[in-house]
């Protein structure tokens, strides 16, 4: 670390110097380098945030963002203009979760401004990439649900749709994640703790959002809620724009606020400080952490908050928007909405947009309950993402009715009209009925079951991988199928190929290009089939290694940075980044690790010469609740620190938790990556879209039939995937003959838990961690995640990993052929899908 910051001092050092010389000149659409770099110095100097005379790398990164954010507003505010003339159906994207990663170099790169900005940098003695890591990540999501999120806006734009994400604007996100000798640590994020460059806030678009309250019933039979706290949505935007194209599109990010009239000045003179401003607190908290813990009765409010929040400040945007383009128009009646509207739900977390648009369309507008349930109905659609029980969304009846009476009536109304058009129409599902209502009132634990609304209420529903897709028709919404088959559709995730592949691997990039003599590959991936042609040539092959091995040379110089493991760019990296969760299966993978390591042990030293040397990486973020997701971070750590530090084999195994994943991580290891794991328990990852991105940065995939994996193999063909494990069909036979008692451990397994148990990886008692793979049932027995019955298939396909590895030809036309059948996984494809199939919205490109 001593050394970089040296460096970073020079630069800082040079960079100042070289400022006095460069004139400070506004130039907000500079093309030439020079021009560049005046405008870079003019926001250094005139749209200061430090002490004047100060030009450090922090400074500089600033200075360069708010001059390539002049480029963006230009583009912005031409792209509003445009949409705001034409008036076409606009899509609304609902997400609680926007994962969007450093902006600098993806706007750059979108741009194709990066070599012009790399030449002006460079004359104040700085280099575009330093510059680039002085962005924090911003710390708007988790996992792939925020990233999904984020490909879809970057592809949106690129494809010239007229498209906006909502979102809000976390003050601290998740967390930033530490490694202690206790295991993870959470800390708050301190992603805005200077400022954003990237956002604008609009200081005129403001709207109230309403909690708690009362319903009154007008002489006409009207209602109105009323009542209750009231906070102000204000709206921060963020510029995102498309790969080569004018057309910018927005991030709407909402903050909560409380206004000046919500400050009790008599209460603080007199002392009571805290009474005098509650509003303000209660009003900083909903936008304070992305899933607060929602244990008590407090957290569930607070969190519950936060998805009304995004949800009434978005409908009340849209419907504001409608309204103003049809300002001056004679006549135009609400059953216009659905052909100018379009509203996504990512997952359940927005369902509250479905009673919202109901109320803000009979109580605001007028409607009648027939008219704005037409409206609504036409206008929303769900993606599911998951069919794990404890994700799918389930809301206590009485903490609705507490926050949110007037929505609940809604709820009450949906859910009698759904069971009563189910007993008039399809007296065979009547039976049924009990688990497809809305709401569940079990008079110990009443609920609503945001699933079922989202499903009930929305023209489209889909799954995110065929595999999903077809679990969700079959299994999850089956009843649902039978009344509306048409509403169920599948939409295989994506990625998009510029972050992932374009800029996170310029070299690779190159080659690519190269061979395909085209780079039209980067908005149309399905030309890298292209390369199929060439898996066999040595030339390709030779250019394609030492692309590989610069991206595991600087792979393996992040990691001695952040962790201060040396580890060899010569072995087989092998890699896991995801959310810790049991069913992601972590624990195999180390499990798997830990047995290789006692194999080791027990060599000779001409056997381990034979061995395939590997580094094994595993990377992400246990939610700060789950127990046992956070002791396998424990886990995998306790092993590094032994295995690492084994004189005897540490040249043939080394184990690294690599701290902290984010977008910016992600872009380090997936390029320098060879082998990837997506080893979940099969039918429990609705997509996955990590396995994507190593797949089309030639890695080598271990997994599961579950998934994309599925179709992941389809494409680059089975002979270049490592498959084992149980399939989506098996595994409720084999959770069933588990309870009674018919499962019969492999002997490797059994030896990699009496490895941990005699304390080697130290003092820590894993015994609840093993336990819960142990016993045929009970709370937190039962290995309900197969991790033993998938166990020897796993070492197995190991095996067959290392073999293969050896074999250097053959490996690299398998990670040649990985990239070039990795076409259909461009999120360009998904969104024209859904483009075409869900929102029925067209391409409105800014001229």
């Amino acid at each position: 670390m001593a050394g970089k910051t040296e460096t970073n001092g020079r630069a800082a050092a040079a960079a100042a110097a070289f400022s006095s010389k460069v004139p400070a000149v506004a130039n907000p659409l500079a093309e030439k380098p020079e021009e560049i770099a005046s405008n870079i110095n003019y926001h250094a100097q005139f749209s200061p945030h430090f002490s004047p005379f100060k030009f450090e790398l922090e400074q500089a990164y600033y200075a360069t963002a708010e001059s390539v954010r002049d480029r963006l507003i230009r583009q912005w505010n031409e792209t509003f203009l445009h949409f705001h003339k034409v008036d076409p159906k606009q899509t609304y994207y609902l997400s609680m979760e926007f994962l969007q990663g450093r902006a600098l170099s993806n706007a750059v790169g979108n741009l194709n401004i990066q070599d012009a900005y790399a030449d002006a940098l460079r004359q104040f003695g700085l280099k575009l990439e330093e510059i680039a890591e002085q962005e924090k990540d911003a710390a708007l999501g988790n996992g792939g649900l925020g990233r999904l999120a984020s490909c879809f806006l970057d592809s949106m734009a690129t494809l010239n749709l007229p498209a906006w994400g909502y979102g809000l604007r976390y003050r601290y996100g998740l967390f930033k994640q530490i490694i202690t000798r206790e295991g993870q640590e959470e800390l708050a994020e301190e992603w805005l703790e200077k400022f954003s460059p990237w956002e604008v806030v609009r200081h005129d678009i403001k709207y109230p959002v309403r909690f708690f309250g009362h319903v009154e019933v007008n002489p006409n039979g009207s209602r109105k809620w009323v009542g209750g706290e009231v906070v102000q949505a204000l709206a921060y935007d963020v510029p995102i724009p498309g790969y080569q194209t004018k057309n910018t599109i927005s991030l709407r990010l909402w903050e909560a606020k409380a206004c000046a009239e919500d400050f009790n000045l008599f209460l603080f003179n007199d002392g009571q400080h805290e009474s005098a401003s509650v509003l303000h607190s209660r009003a900083q908290q909903i936008c304070a952490v992305l899933y607060p813990g929602d244990a008590t009765e407090d957290g569930k409010l607070l969190r519950l908050k936060q998805q009304f929040f995004l949800c009434s400040a978005s409908l009340q945007d849209i419907i504001f928007r409608f309204k103003e383009r049809r300002e001056g128009k004679e006549s135009w009646t609400w059953s216009e909405f659905p052909s100018k509207v379009a509203v996504q739900l990512n997952d359940t977390h927005p369902t509250l947009a479905i009673p919202e648009l109901m109320r803000l369309l009979m109580d605001d507008e007028g409607l009648g309950w027939d008219e704005a349930w037409d409206v609504t109905t036409r206008t929303i659609a769900y993606t599911n993402h998951t069919v794990l029980p404890e994700a799918l969304e389930k809301w206590s009846q009485p903490v609705m009715w507490k926050l949110l009476p007037r929505h609940m009536e809604i709820i009450e109304e949906i859910d009698k009209r759904f069971a009563a058009m189910i007993s008039a129409t399809r007296l065979d599902l009547e039976n049924k009925l009990p688990t497809m209502r809305i709401l569940d009132n079990n008079p110990q634990k009443p609920v609503v079951r945001m699933a079922n609304l989202c499903v009930v209420s929305s023209h489209a529903v889909n799954g995110v991988a065929q595999l999903h897709s077809d679990i969700l028709k079959s299994e999850l919404f089956a009843d649902y199928v039978s009344i509306w088959p048409k509403k169920f559709q599948n939409k295989t995730n994506g990625i998009t190929p510029r972050r992932w592949l374009r800029f996170c691997s310029p070299e690779l990039s190159r080659i690519i290009t190269k061979w395909l003599k085209t780079d039209q590959w980067v908005t149309n991936l399905d030309l890298l089939t292209g390369l199929r042609q060439f898996a066999d040539n040595e030339d390709l092959q030779a250019e394609w290694l030492s692309a590989k091995m610069a991206n595991k040379r600087r792979l393996a110089q992040y990691i001695l940075q952040v962790t201060g493991v040396s580890i060899d760019p010569d072995s087989l990296f092998d890699i896991q980044v995801k959310r810790i969760h049991e069913y992601k299966r972590q624990l195999l993978n180390i499990l798997g690790v830990i047995y290789r390591y006692k194999k080791l042990k027990e060599m000779s030293p001409e056997q381990l010469k034979n061995t395939t040397p590997r580094t094994v990486m595993i990377g992400g973020k246990a939610f700060a609740t789950y127990t046992n997701a956070k002791r396998i971070v424990k886990l995998v750590n306790d092993v590094g620190a032994v295995v690492n530090t084994d004189p005897e084999v540490n040249s043939y195994l080394k184990v690294v938790f690599v701290p902290n994943y984010n977008v910016s991580v992600a872009e380090m290891l997936i390029p320098g990556s060879e082998l990837s794991q997506h080893i979940s328990t099969a039918g429990m990852e609705a997509s996955g879209t990590s396995n994507m991105k190593f797949a089309l940065n030639g890695c080598l995939i271990i997994g599961t039939l579950d998934g994309a994996n599925v179709e992941i193999r389809e494409e680059i063909g089975e002979e270049n995937f490592f498959l084992f494990g149980a399939t989506a069909e098996d595994v409720p036979r084999l959770r069933k003959e588990r309870e009674n008692g018919m499962f019969k451990p492999d002997p490797r397994f059994e030896e990699a838990k009496k490895f941990i148990r005699s304390g080697i990886f130290g003092s820590y008692d894993y015994n609840p961690l093993l336990e819960s793979l142990e016993g045929n049932s009970g709370y937190g027995r039962g290995d309900y995640f197969l991790v033993g019955h998938d166990f020897p298939s796993y070492m197995d396909a190991q095996e067959r990993v290392d073999a293969a590895y050896r074999d250097r030809k053959r490996w690299l036309k398998m990670s040649i052929l990985s990239t070039a059948g990795s076409g259909k996984f461009s999120s360009d494809r998904t969104i024209a899908q859904y483009a075409k199939e869900i929102w029925n919205i067209e391409e409105c490109r800014v001229p």
